[in-house]
């Protein structure tokens, strides 16, 4: 199990525009096999900071999740809003552990 923090600031005033398209890139991400949570976050005390947390089954599920038609389509719609260029971080889970928590398809 991977999980990925994909950290993106958006400019003034793009934050609903993000939220659009990234609310439909999460939807269908769930679908793919390797994707076990997708979850997109904001920062309450910078509105224009969102995280985006996204479970993988395996090392291999974030490389076939970049070839999907909906990921490009959100990669080209949101890199105009984009303040900064976006970063992620990868971490292993600790707690809750797969048995109680992170529930696989």
């Amino acid at each position: 199990m991977l999980i990925v923090h994909v950290h993106v600031h958006v400019k003034p005033g793009m934050a609903d525009a993000f939220i659009e398209a990234t609310r439909k890139n999460a939807r269908a991400s769930l679908e793919e096999e390797g994707v076990l949570r997708f979850d997109v976050t904001r920062d309450l005390a910078k509105p224009d900071h969102f995280v985006l947390v996204e479970v993988y089954r395996d090392a291999e599920a974030p490389a076939a999740h970049k070839e999907t038609d909906h990921y490009k389509a959100w990669r080209e719609d949101v890199e105009p809003m984009m303040a900064s260029p976006r970063h992620s971080t990868k971490h292993e889970p600790i707690a809750p552990m797969l048995e109680s928590g992170w529930r696989s398809k």
